[in-house]
């Protein structure tokens, strides 16, 4: 029998393979995860900033500034915090493969987003202190706009997200992006976390 010519051999069955894959097994779960850490490093950077400017003032703040308020920051950490059950869900929802709780879970978060940045905005309220009016001052503020940057990014793509599901079929791909949105907005939770404890918690706790 004639061998065939070598660009014509079958080197293996692909034909049971899936179309698709969430998860670990997708590459864009993974570009996903090195978006977290790029990021998280500017989380720290700035952090790092806010406590060397700390270490260099004789009081902090300095004297003349406010301490941050604390009710509409518990407020907004709260909400932060409780946003977490819905979008745990949602992750859950994506993962089995459950398109209309996915559609509608996602157009839950869109919601979320909108009252998460309206207490954000009343927060900057209670600052007690302009972004221009010193080094404590310019820290602060660059610390809550880098994190609310996060907050209406993620809002942003649930939207988008939100969108297509209502208009689109959703198939692998589409279940694979509410995963990686849903992991992203564990991120933006967790980081908070910390920065929380630093903006309002250590100038209280010196």
């Amino acid at each position: 029998m004639t061998t065939p010519p070598r660009e014509f051999q079958v080197v293996a069955d692909v034909s049971s393979l899936p179309s698709g894959a969430i998860g670990a097994r997708h590459l864009v779960w993974w570009g996903n995860i090195g978006f977290m850490v790029i990021e998280g490093t500017g989380f720290a950077l700035a952090a790092a900033a806010y406590l060397y400017l700390m270490t260099q003032s004789p009081t902090w703040p300095p004297a003349g500034d406010a301490l941050p308020g604390l009710l509409w920051s518990g407020i907004f950490t709260a909400a932060l915090a409780l946003s977490t059950v819905p979008n745990l869900w949602v992750l859950r929802c994506a993962r089995a493969k459950k398109a209309a709780a996915v559609r509608w879970g996602v157009a839950g978060m869109v919601l979320i987003g909108l009252i998460l940045m309206a207490l954000r905005g009343v927060e900057f309220a209670h600052l007690g202190v302009s972004w221009d009016r010193d080094g404590y001052g310019s820290v602060l503020w660059l610390l809550l706009v880098l994190h609310t940057t996060h907050i209406v990014t993620e809002w942003a793509e649930c939207a988008v997200q939100a969108v297509w599901l209502f208009t689109h079929e959703i198939g692998d791909d589409q279940f694979s992006d509410v995963e990686d949105n849903a992991n992203y907005w564990s991120f933006v939770v967790l980081t908070w976390m910390p920065l929380y404890a630093l903006i309002y918690w250590a100038p209280r706790a010196l």
